[in-house]
């Protein structure tokens, strides 16, 4: 499989290739992976589920099944 020239020709533009070598990329997925976990914290499916409140969720649920199984520990 060939490599697109385009794409090639784009990675190639990037600057910090001298200094940084690979690791020039690494603001761009620092970026994308912070706006990932901002979505996954204030974007809602329909008002409903979003993954904090699942996460939230799922500790109550937790919480709540340890308190059952030993109540004294409370």
């Amino acid at each position: 499989m060939k490599p697109n020239p385009l794409l090639v020709r784009l990675l190639n533009k990037w600057p910090g290739k001298k200094h940084l070598g690979i690791y020039r990329f690494m603001p761009l997925f620092f970026a994308l992976g912070a706006g990932l976990e901002y979505t996954m914290i204030n974007w809602d499916f329909h008002g409903q589920v979003n993954f904090y409140r699942t996460y939230k969720r799922r500790q109550a649920e937790n919480q709540a099944l340890e308190l059952l199984r030993h109540p004294s520990t409370a």
